[in-house]
Order: structure tokens, then sequence, then C-alpha cells
């Protein structure tokens, strides 16, 4: 354990304290003496963001559901805390027991965004563990990740002993077996890490190598070791209703980024918008039951004095017995003014009745993302959604009484044209003029209607992962483009940096070299990069010159269908011949429709949708 006096000292130095002290409701204390494996989740952002993240709470209660396993959180301290902490020689802690990190078994990283990854570094450094897995021994803890950036796991790959790629929750609970064992028995790092290498959705980078091309492509990748997989399969959960699910989640003693009940009613997306990971890698489509929502919610509420519910996944409205489950919802909750929420709206009929019910208990700001500004290139990203349906939804939710409306968009996007990056101005000032069209008695509130860009990054498993990213220049003069058109202060434009956005499409669409990069940059005092205060772009291009390393080949390079992608050894379920189809459909402004109502061929295993895999 840590120096209690030394922590005193320092926590009544630095702002918001309560990041670093655990004791909240339902967090959990075990015995670091008694359990077998000890197991630290860290979120590598502060805690306000991290406690925010679903998949923290359950595998933190999965873990600790398990008599001999613990799990302790441990999240990246802000800059005025690690200052002192450094100042002090005072080691990072887990914030249950306040032991220190390095004194684990694992510590668990969920990549969420790749601009968090100085602050594992960060947090490696910190904790006093090698930042390179190359020089970690027996003494040293397992450093692992998982999470959507797993599915690219090279850029990393130095620094982390394996990653989980796929769903973690049945994969986790068996390494954590598996090192039970070997513990119990003749332990040894080595042994161990080939014994979880044959377990399917583990990758352990030091088993492989990697030959490059004069161009500096890949050749090929070669396994070091007889009985790992050339093919990495990804994990799956299978029945939502049977998996665990957590009863409780921790509640913070300070505001965070989400302060609700985060209710995960399906897993998977059958839309298949082109730009989008997410909707690729967690298919097949996988629905908990109503009654089985209803029940955990009840719970959650109960367990956690929470005043709203939020129904979470990649596309809630899809939910196949949505109107009925909020139905539910609201009959069990409105008495005690507890408000269900859903994250993102489809722009279509069918949100409209569910806006109905939810609007029973509050109103809030409603968000919609278009994505482009025109239908020709919604058709090119195959986002299934008209202006129409936009109109329709937007007419009646300014009836209804909403006055605050955010609208999503990205710019960068492929084949996109000036015209196109101009539909953003002219939707975002059709959503205004809707609301003063109405009859004066008719308007209710203040209308705020905000347009959000984001610059397009392609990724990896997706129909445009072959696809370069613009440059800067172009991307800032289509933003400005957008900006200096509008003039009506009832809407607001934002746009995300393209700098940033530059820096994650190095990163994503990198391969193994990049740890090179990251931890130069991390050594030059890069952390926090998603944060713009913080956000060092400069040191980021005087290293990659330091290294004689080209982020254009990465980040702006149209890629050819037959090259090697450093991503290829994985296996996400969906095909590559699929992608490599609807890419080609995307050039052709050809939209295919969701797979809801017909297999489209994705290759997915396990889908239950007509005509897939299971039918």
């Amino acid at each position: 354990m840590i120096n209690q006096k030394k922590l005193d000292r320092v926590l009544k130095r630095v702002e918001r304290p309560a990041r670093y002290i655990g004791m909240e409701q339902n967090s959990v204390s075990k015995d670091l003496e008694k359990v077998k494996v000890k197991f630290a989740f860290s979120f590598p952002d502060i805690y306000d963001v991290g406690m925010s993240h679903l998949g923290l709470h359950i595998l933190y209660n999965l873990i600790n559901e398990e008599e001999d396993f613990l799990c302790e959180r441990v999240f990246a301290p802000w800059t005025d805390m690690e200052e002192e902490m450094r100042h002090e020689n005072l080691p990072l802690f887990t914030l249950e027991s306040k032991e220190e990190v390095r004194n684990f078994d694992f510590l668990g990283f969920t990549l969420q965004y790749e601009m968090s990854y100085t602050n594992i570094l960060n947090i490696l450094d910190l904790s006093k563990i090698p930042l390179l897995s190359k020089d970690r021994t027996d003494e040293d803890p397992f450093v692992l990740a998982g999470g959507p950036c797993a599915y690219n796991p090279e850029p990393i790959a130095d620094f982390i002993d394996f990653f989980i790629i796929g769903e973690g929750e049945e994969v986790t609970i068996e390494i954590l077996q598996v090192y039970k064992e070997h513990k119990e028995g003749n332990w040894n790092r080595e042994e161990f890490l080939k014994s979880i290498a044959k377990i399917q959705g583990v990758y352990v980078p030091k088993f492989y190598d990697i030959v490059y091309k004069e161009d500096g492509t890949i050749k090929e990748r070669i396994t070091l070791i007889e009985g790992v997989p050339s093919k990495i399969d990804k994990r799956m959960i299978k029945d939502l209703d049977s998996m665990f699910s957590p009863e409780k989640m921790i509640v913070p003693f300070i505001e965070t980024v989400h302060d609700r009940v985060s209710m995960e009613i399906f897993r998977g997306c059958t839309h298949g918008c082109r730009f989008c990971q997410a909707g690729m890698i967690y298919r097949p489509i996988r629905e908990k039951s109503v009654d089985k929502i209803v029940e955990l919610a009840d719970k959650l509420v109960e367990s956690t004095g929470y005043e709203n519910v939020s129904l979470s996944s990649l596309s809630s409205c899809d939910y196949s017995e949505l109107y009925l489950l909020i139905t539910k919802l609201m009959e069990k909750f409105e008495e005690k003014k507890v408000g269900v929420s859903l994250p993102s709206l489809r722009l279509d009929s069918f949100s409209i009745d569910i806006l109905k019910e939810i609007e029973k208990v509050r109103k809030s700001g409603l968000t919609f993302a278009p994505e482009a500004g025109s239908q020709r290139l919604r058709d090119v990203i195959n986002k299934g959604i008209t202006e129409e349906d936009l109109v329709n939804t937007v007419s009646y939710v300014f009836k209804e009484g909403w006055s605050t409306i955010k609208l999503y968009f990205m710019v960068g996007l492929p084949t996109e044209t000036d015209e196109d990056v101009m539909g953003i101005k002219d939707l975002a000032y059709k959503v205004k003029d809707m609301f003063f069209d109405l009859p004066k008695e008719e308007r209710k509130g203040n209308l705020k209607v905000t347009a959000s860009a984001s610059c397009f990054v392609p990724k990896p498993f997706t129909p445009f992962q072959w696809v370069g990213q613009e440059s800067m220049d172009e991307f800032y003069r289509k933003i400005y483009l957008v900006k200096n058109s509008i003039k009506d202060n009832k809407v607001t434009f934002n746009y995300h940096d393209p700098k940033l956005s530059y820096l994650e499409a190095i990163i994503a669409r990198g391969d193994r070299r990049i740890s090179k990069l990251i931890l130069r940059a991390w050594e030059k005092g890069c952390k926090f990069d998603g944060w713009s205060e913080h956000f060092k772009y400069d040191t980021w291009i005087e290293t990659l010159k330091e290294l004689d390393m080209d982020g254009d080949f990465y980040a702006l390079r149209n890629r050819s269908l037959e090259e090697n992608l450093p991503w290829d050894f994985i296996n996400p379920g969906v095909s590559k011949e699929y992608l490599i189809r609807e890419y080609k459909r995307s050039i052709e402004e050809q939209t295919t429709p969701d797979c809801r109502d017909k297999c489209r061929g994705c290759g997915i295993k396990g889908c239950t949708m007509i005509g897939g895999e299971n039918n």
C-alpha cells in the first residue's frame, strides 16, 4: 500500500481530490491477501470521463463476482495530481485499496480512442512498470488491452503483452482462470503467454514478426512459435440475456460526463454505414429481452439513486421491441420521476412514437446525425435517411415543445464536393426556418440549432479502410466554407480540430512501427492528446521528422485492394470480400438496404437476420 501521509498531503493540493479517493457507493473492497488474482482496470483518461464508460462497470462487477478474483480501478491522474505524485515520488495506485498498480497481476486498458495512447505510457511510467513489454519480468504485471481500437493493435504492440479482440466478458474470466492455475503450479511468464495465445480472441504480439517491402508496405507476417494462430478470430457473446449484466453501478462523488444509469439493450447494428467501424466489428445483432432490461433497470435505479435511464446501443431506435420497452419503463418509473433517454435518434417516423412516450417525464435537447449535407453523399456512405425524414421528425418535435436541436456531420467523406459541404449549412438553416414557419403561438422555448462537423478518419474494417484521409488544408478550407456562410445567431457551427484528426488517422491506420512514434512523442511531453489544451501538434510533427517517418504514408495514402493491411490478420467476422463490395458500391453511389430485411452476405457467423448464417 502507498504511503498514506504522502497521499493526504498531495490530495490537499490538487483540484477535485474526489477523483483519487475511491470509497464510492457500490465500489467493491476485498482483502488483497485472500484473493488469488488481482486485476487493475484502467480507462486511460481522467476519472470524470472513465467512470461514464459502461464497459468498466460490466468488467469491474463481473471480475469481483468471482471469489478468487479482484478488480480495482485506476485512471490517468490529471496534470496537477501527476505533478504532485512525481514530486513526492508517489507511485500510481488503485482507488479501492490504494495499492500500487505494479503489485497487481494484471493491468488492463480499454482502448476507446487512439489519442489516449500516450496516456497509457504515462500510466505505466507513473506505476513504475517498464514501458516496453520486452523489458518486463516475472515481477511485473501483465499489461493487456481490449476495446474497439484493439481491432488494430499494431500501433501499440510494443507496449502491450496481449490484446483481447472482441467482447471481453467470457474471455477475461478464462484468462484469469488460466493465470490462477499457472500461479498455483510452476509459474512462468512465457509459458502463460503461450497458453493464452491459443484462446480464441487473444493476440500476443511478441509471437509474431512483420516483414516490410521496400515501399514500406507489409510483405508478410510470420508466426515465431508453433501453436499460435495466424489469424485471430474475435470473441463474441451469443446470448445477451444469459451473459453477466451488472445490477449495480459505482456512483461517483463528483459530476462525471454521464450521471445516469446506462442500460445496454443490444449489441451490433444492421445499417451498414460505410464510415462506421463499430457497425462492422460488433455484428451480428443480439438483443436483450424487454423483461430482462426492465428488471435490470429497476435494480440499477434502486442501487444508484439516479434519475435517468439511458438506453445504450449503436442505434437504440433499432431495438425490435423499443416501443414496448419504453412503455414498460415509463410505467415503472413515471411516478418516481425517473426519465428515459435515447443517446441518438434516427430520423424516421418510428422515432416520433418513441418521443411521445419519453416526453412524459422530461424534455431535453435532441440529437440527430445526418452525417452528410446532401442526399448524394448520404447514399455514398449508406446512411439510409432522407431530408424528408429530417423534415417530418423535426416538424413533430417543434410542435411538441422541443427547441434545442443538435445535428452531427462529417467533412472529408469520400467523393465529397463543395456542394455536399454547403449542405451542412442548408440543413441547419432548414431546421431553423421550420421553427419560425410555425405560427407564433405554437413556438415553444428559445430555438438553438447546433451543427457539429468532425473530420472523417478512415478506420480499419470499414468499406472506407482503403481510402486516404483528406489533407488538413482541404479540411480547413471546407470547414471555413461552412463557418463563413453561417450568419444567423440561432445557428451555431462547431468543428473538430483537423490536426487532431490527422494524428488520429496516422495511429488508427498504423502498423507496428507507430509504437516508436508514440513512445518518442510521450518522451517529449505529449499526453492528454484528446484534450485541446494539452494537444501538442507541433511536437508530434517534430517527432515524425526526427524518426524520419512520413505521416501522410499512413493517413493520406489511398491503399490498393491487394495491399496487406496492418490489421488483416484479425477476423472481425465481416469478410473482406463484403467490405470490398461495399466500397465499390459507395463509389457508384449505390445504397445497400438494412440487413434486417434480407441477408446482405457480410460473412458474419451466428447471424439471426433473415437469410443469415443461422437460417
